[in-house]
């Protein structure tokens, strides 16, 4: 598969099930430096964290079965081969909140930052961080738009 560059000039990919969004996932995650961050979007059931599952296949090696949304926590941190951060900001109430908590430092901490509802802290994430924008488009198939934000 190619590198990160050539999945973050911007690309779209339309995933017809569960497996192909989880296996995207894997590919991409397989290409992410250390310190990246990855922000996602999309409406409740897009396929957010089975994308995210895949990636963590590859960052944590292993098979990402463990890997939930922490939408009650804002925080899952799991550990492999490298450290994934996953966050669920759903229920977050804005960028101040975050900073209160402490969970920009993870940004640079020396993994990888996956960050659902990214939209709640706009104003934080760095300049060239990755974008995942899914969208449902009917049954299992979805529209996955990669770029840079």
């Amino acid at each position: 598969m190619a590198g990160v560059n050539d999945l973050i000039v911007p690309k779209t990919f339309i995933s017809h099930s569960a497996v192909e969004t989880y296996e995207l996932g894997m590919n991409f995650g397989a290409q992410l430096p250390l310190n990246s961050i990855v922000c996602f979007f999309g409406d409740l059931g897009a396929g957010k964290t089975t994308f995210i599952k895949g990636l963590a296949a590859q960052v944590l090696d292993s098979q990402g079965e463990e890997v939930t949304s922490p939408t009650f926590t804002y925080l899952n941190i799991y550990h492999g081969k490298l450290t994934l951060y996953h966050f669920d900001l759903y229920r977050l109430r804005d960028a101040d909140e975050f900073l209160s908590m402490g969970f920009d430092e993870v940004f640079d901490a020396g993994g990888i930052s996956c960050l659902e509802w990214t939209e709640k802290i706009a104003s934080l994430i760095p300049e060239g961080s990755i974008s995942v924008r899914m969208s449902h488009l009917g049954g299992d198939e979805r529209k996955i738009e990669i770029g840079r934000l």
